[in-house]
């Protein structure tokens, strides 16, 4: 019965220290303030908001919300890489978006991408984005090297 069983062991390989790493790629739109692409600390990497910026040429990818948000989670995906970690390991994503009607449209796209990872995550609809974009979504993810292992016993 799983209601008998406690976790006795939960082993951490990761750098006990406390310190934190700034992430930066130019496969991402630079930031556009005084924060980082992404921070990792304790395992985890925080990734900032990400808007539909190409990083190329530093323009909005269009006007389309469908395609915006293909960009937003291609940018994500590229600072997450940086990051040592990737789209099947992200456990929770916030996602900003500028017209609560374009929530399906956002939604359709969010859901090929993430395929059948399943983050939580929180919508909301803002009044105005950078750049006056429709999507941003930030994430947070565990990085590669960071495992748990437990070890459960019956009582």
């Amino acid at each position: 019965m799983l209601a008998n069983l406690i976790p006795i062991i939960i082993h951490y390989t990761r750098n006990m220290s406390s310190q934190f790493q700034t992430v930066n790629t130019t496969k991402a739109p630079s930031a556009i303030g005084p924060y980082s692409q992404a921070i990792i600390a304790n395992g985890f990497v925080y990734a900032s908001g990400q808007i539909p910026v190409v990083p190329e040429t530093g323009n909005i990818i269009s006007d389309d919300v469908k395609e915006q948000t293909k960009q937003v989670i291609k940018n994500l995906t590229n600072v997450l890489e940086a990051a040592n970690s990737s789209l099947s390991q992200v456990v929770k994503t916030t996602v900003f978006i500028k017209d609560m009607n374009d929530f399906s449209s956002v939604n359709e796209i969010y859901g090929e991408c993430f395929g059948s990872s399943r983050p939580a995550r929180a919508c909301v609809e803002v009044s105005r984005l950078p750049k006056d974009v429709k999507v941003e979504i930030d994430a947070v993810a565990l990085v590669n090297s960071f495992f748990v292992t437990s070890s459960f016993s019956k009582i």
